[in-house]
């Protein structure tokens, strides 16, 4: 049953660089059936969110390039829900813009940020620990995290660090840990109170905004300016003029670490950032060699733990590789170690530098 009062902010503005040559600058990883499912992640993501919050609630914050992918891939989503950036400022102003819109609408509303591009398996799961933080949220002035129980000390992820002797379910945070090195993350696993920082925030749109007020008084002053203009035939042109001037800085920096009431919830579902072809390799079926295989036809001899993606139709023969990545799309064939795939944001650059952008 959906909420009046919930909403929704999709954050589908990234480039995914590290899943080229599929995730390009003019067509993104969240706009692509990465697991061959049938359905894009940003595709996926809406309709988990969609389950419990209403259609018209969900905003989808994206560069202004992307804006006609997302009308095509998400059709029950008219324009004025696409909330269009004009210049990347990382995440914070856009979130700020984002729930300024949100409180003209409906001043009660509490409201989850999401990346539109994450592996969420158990989505019932994932409802009841959102409708957790929600309910915090309109019980008092919080903001609330999800944080991911570590597997492995991954140094890729940020931390969240809560407090050891708390006994309630949603954990008060202490601080958030940046991306740490093999042995501090080993250091945080062995202490058992940190979690991976994945992203997913839940606040009151009044929280919130009072917490751009007090630590981020130059954002705020710029973006409240533009109230009478939201949601508005004014509010392109304002956003235009004005989106530009915002500080580039994110939402962990402006307002989390400074923030005095913060909880976590350690999540109940499995997730995965799906942040590299690695980790797209490790949530696929794997054949008896443990190659993993998005759309393609395979003939394989020899072949043992690579990680084959080409588009339907396309037979791929492969003999004599192991713990590979072998993607082919349209212009682009890439076949690349895995254990070198941290490496391929910067072969992206260097094709794009040889070849042109059109290959980026």
């Amino acid at each position: 049953m959906s909420n009046k009062n919930y909403y929704a902010v999709l954050m589908a503005g990234g480039v995914g660089s590290r899943f080229w040559p599929v995730s390009t600058t003019n067509n993104p990883k969240q706009f692509h059936d990465m697991l061959g499912t049938g359905e894009t992640l940003i595709q996926k993501t809406f309709a988990r969110l969609n389950k419990f919050i209403p259609t018209e609630n969900i905003l989808i914050l994206t560069n202004e390039r992307y804006n006609d992918l997302v009308l095509e891939q998400l059709p029950a989503v008219k324009q004025e829900q696409v909330v269009l950036e004009p210049a990347m400022r990382n995440t914070a102003p856009c979130i700020l813009y984002a729930s300024l819109k949100i409180q003209k609408m409906n001043p009660d509303a509490v409201m989850i940020v999401a990346p539109s591009d994450h592996w969420i398996e158990d989505e019932a799961a994932f409802e009841k620990d959102v409708k957790a933080c929600f309910t915090k949220c309109e019980e008092e002035a919080a903001l609330c995290t999800l944080g991911i129980q570590p597997t492995f000390p991954n140094t890729g992820f940020g931390y969240i660090e809560f407090e050891k002797a708390a006994t309630t379910s949603l954990k008060p945070v202490t601080q958030f840990r940046e991306k740490p090195d093999l042995e501090t993350a080993k250091s945080f696993l062995e202490q058992g109170n940190f979690l991976w920082n994945a992203g997913i925030f839940m606040w009151s749109v009044s929280t919130i905004v009072t917490a751009f007020k007090k630590h981020q008084s130059e954002q705020y002053d710029l973006f409240e300016k533009g109230m009478s203009c939201y949601n508005t035939n004014e509010e392109q042109a304002f956003i235009a003029e004005n989106y530009p001037k915002a500080e580039n800085i994110s939402i962990d920096y402006a307002i989390l670490e400074r923030a005095e009431t913060i909880y976590t919830l350690p999540a109940t579902f499995d997730w995965n950032d799906l942040g590299t072809w690695g980790a797209l390799y490790d949530k696929l079926d794997k054949d008896a060699s443990d190659n993993a295989v998005v759309n393609a036809g395979t003939v394989l001899e020899d072949a043992k733990g690579n990680m084959i993606s080409a588009k339907k139709g396309k037979i791929v023969v492969v003999d004599g590789l192991e713990d590979y990545i072998i993607v082919d799309k349209d212009d682009v064939l890439l076949i690349y170690p895995k254990s070198k795939q941290q490496d391929i944001k910067s072969v992206r650059n260097q094709v794009s530098d040889t070849f042109g952008d059109q290959f980026a």
